[in-house]
């Protein structure tokens, strides 16, 4: 969630050009956040492997939005922090 509504606020900054990375970012982390929650719900057999790819993403992600949080896009230090969550939870869940 954080990561469209992260998408979606870039959109409105004045300046896309420097934003492109992180809004696409921004989108394949959504996607694939999505896919694995989906997976994950039905106890998918390649839940593990695809959690490893949501935590991988969740941190190129995080680290995109560190960026420009600290230029004060409060939107990407949401964002980062989010994705920093989430690649945790992804990490420890393809391990155990």
């Amino acid at each position: 969630m954080f990561c469209s509504q992260c998408a979606a606020a870039c959109l409105d900054e004045k300046d896309l050009e420097h934003l492109k990375k992180c809004i696409q970012l921004n989108l394949e982390c959504t996607i694939i956040c999505d896919a694995a929650v989906k997976v994950m719900s039905i106890d998918g057999q390649l839940s593990k492997e695809l959690c490893k790819i949501c935590a991988d993403i969740c941190e190129r992600c995080a680290d995109e939005c560190e960026k420009h949080a600290d230029m004060g896009m409060e939107h990407c230090r949401e964002c980062a922090e989010a994705c920093r969550a989430c690649a945790k939870t992804c990490k420890e869940m393809s391990a155990a």
